[in-house]
């Protein structure tokens, strides 16, 4: 990879902002009681609605991507410009200036999961299908891990794959799954060798939402939206050509995927807690001597988790991998959201489970009704104090039968 000094970063953000400029105005920063007031960690859009800004945000990475600005870390052979880290993370700050369309999380899921994902482990004919189509955002993919089953043991899934020739015919039963009805692709994990260790015995399949057998049912939410959904199995054929990886390894294809879920989450519940602190400053009488104890430590924590983002992007800027440090990244994002539950409860009051019509008040009530989600979401709290006690802290591993 080619080498690049500060000099170089200067003109490429100074062309970055030109071309951004042109794109979209600049981010308003409005005053406090005007405008949007939601602050919904899970978007609670109707089918509709969530095909039309998937589309809004495809066509504006399309037109990035084709710019020269989207895949900057990615080789010349997909499309990418073959730079550092530190140029993704310049233009990724320097995005949040303007108002373009915010990402959703499948493109995030597509784009940083995904497409790695089969660039490492895909033939030479699914890289050439898959990766610069899910770069540009011309194919949107979702994750088909959890199952009811299973819980957080990802390798003890029950989704069976049974192959005759170079057909598979697939039954299972997948859950919490965002994005499963705009997605064109399914990352699926599946059973395919009940007769050795569970570990050894899974393989990954590309599978098409579109495919006979596939059925997807929104999940109806504390919140009352449909972020997720489960998706059903039902005898769906596919050929060889979707299977990703070697038959009986899909465990390491999977690792692939979750080591990347976990580095996406660094500045997770960040807005919403700097949000509530600017409701403590703007709630309209003092704060008790509880409440701004609670509202500096949420401060103090948002300050960790930053910095804790920033090393893993330093390290990433460095050329290496982050390890278990993004298991605390998680940690500390889901701790995060939590505290400024606590926040808002303390400072609201009955406010939040009542809606009196005053901005800013009500709309917490989707935050608080969805954090606790993220407790679960990409990997529990339990599985990541697990990977820190073993994996940094040296501590015997957990028994398993």
């Amino acid at each position: 990879m080619t080498t690049h000094d500060n000099s170089d970063i200067a003109a490429f953000t100074e062309n970055a902002r030109a071309w951004l400029a042109e794109q979209a105005p600049l981010r308003s920063v409005e005053a406090w009681g005007t405008g949007d007031d939601s602050v919904a960690v899970f978007e609670n859009w109707t089918p509709a609605e969530e095909k039309a800004h998937t589309d809004e945000i495809a066509a504006y990475e399309r037109a990035k991507f084709d710019a020269g600005w989207g895949a900057l870390t990615w080789s010349k052979e997909y499309g990418g410009q073959d730079l550092p880290m530190a140029y993704e993370v310049a233009f990724r700050r320097l995005e949040e200036e303007f108002d373009v369309p915010k990402r959703t999380e499948m493109f995030s899921v597509t784009q940083q999961l995904v497409a790695p994902t089969i660039a490492q482990w895909g033939n030479d004919e699914q890289k050439a299908k898959y990766v610069r189509a899910m770069l540009r955002a011309d194919t949107i993919a979702c994750q088909l891990f959890s199952e009811t089953e299973a819980g957080s043991d990802l390798a003890a899934v029950r989704t069976k794959a049974v192959r005759t020739g170079d057909t598979w015919v697939i039954n299972g039963h997948k859950v919490w799954t965002s994005g499963a009805l705009v997605a064109d692709y399914g990352v699926a994990v599946c059973r395919t060798d009940p007769d050795v260790p569970k570990h050894k015995g899974l393989t990954v399949f590309l599978v098409p939402m579109d495919a006979a057998g596939v059925t997807v049912r929104p999940i109806r939410q504390m919140t009352g939206g449909s972020s997720f959904n489960e998706v059903y199995l039902e005898d769906v054929e596919l050929d060889d050509v979707y299977r990703l990886g070697p038959v009986g390894q899909g465990w390491p294809v999977a690792l692939t995927v979750l080591a990347a879920e976990r580095l996406d989450g660094a500045n997770l519940g960040l807005a919403n807690a700097d949000r509530a602190v600017e409701l403590a400053r703007n709630i309209g009488r003092p704060l008790s001597e509880v409440e701004r104890d609670r509202v500096g430590d949420l401060v103090s924590r948002t300050f960790v988790q930053r910095i804790a983002g920033m090393r893993v992007a330093q390290a990433m800027m460095g050329g290496v991998e982050p390890g278990p440090e993004a298991s605390l990244g998680k940690l500390l994002a889901t701790d995060t959201m939590a505290r400024t539950s606590e926040v808002v409860r303390s400072l609201l009051g009955r406010e939040v489970v009542a809606d009196g019509g005053a901005w800013g008040r009500y709309a917490w009530s989707e935050h608080l009704l969805g954090a606790p989600g993220y407790r679960i979401a990409g990997g529990t709290d339990e599985i990541q104090h697990n990977i820190i006690a073993e994996r940094v802290l040296g501590l015997p591993k957990e028994p398993r039968p």
